[in-house]
């Protein structure tokens, strides 16, 4: 597993998205795949820049695990305020943009490409955690 511990500031999702895809380059995922993951890895990120510690700054923690079934589980640790995006109803994506209430679809679209989406809040931190299966990656 590799870690990376950074400021949680909008100026460094450029350095998280290529520490994930670094750890990624090895496995030859499908370009499909790669880019679910890089979309939920930023939704994540961000929110944790944008509301974790909001007005001040603070460290968020991304960790890359490569499993042998193959697939990837990636947490994101931040000790920020306690969230848990997954407690919020889903939006209705059968409405219109304007008819839909505000927030919650980024976090619903990683539900969806991501195959097991956790949270819990433990020890003072936010614990996110995504899992994908890389199905057609060599071993």
């Amino acid at each position: 597993m590799e870690t990376l511990r950074i400021m949680a500031k909008l100026d460094n999702l450029d350095n998280v998205t290529e520490f994930v895809e670094e750890q990624l380059e090895p496995m030859d995922i499908p370009i499909k795949t790669q880019m679910q993951i890089n979309l939920a890895v930023e939704e994540i990120f961000v929110n944790i820049a944008h509301y974790a510690y909001a007005p001040e700054d603070g460290m968020a923690e991304i960790e890359v695990e490569l499993n042998n079934d193959p697939r990837v589980i990636i947490t994101f640790i931040d000790n920020g305020k306690p969230f848990d995006p997954l407690e919020n109803e889903d939006p209705d994506i059968t409405k219109t943009a304007e008819d839909r209430n505000i927030g919650g679809l980024g976090i619903f679209m990683v539900k969806k490409s991501m195959d097991n989406v956790t949270y819990k809040y433990e020890n003072g931190q936010n614990i996110l955690r995504i899992e994908k299966k890389l199905a057609g990656v060599a071993q």
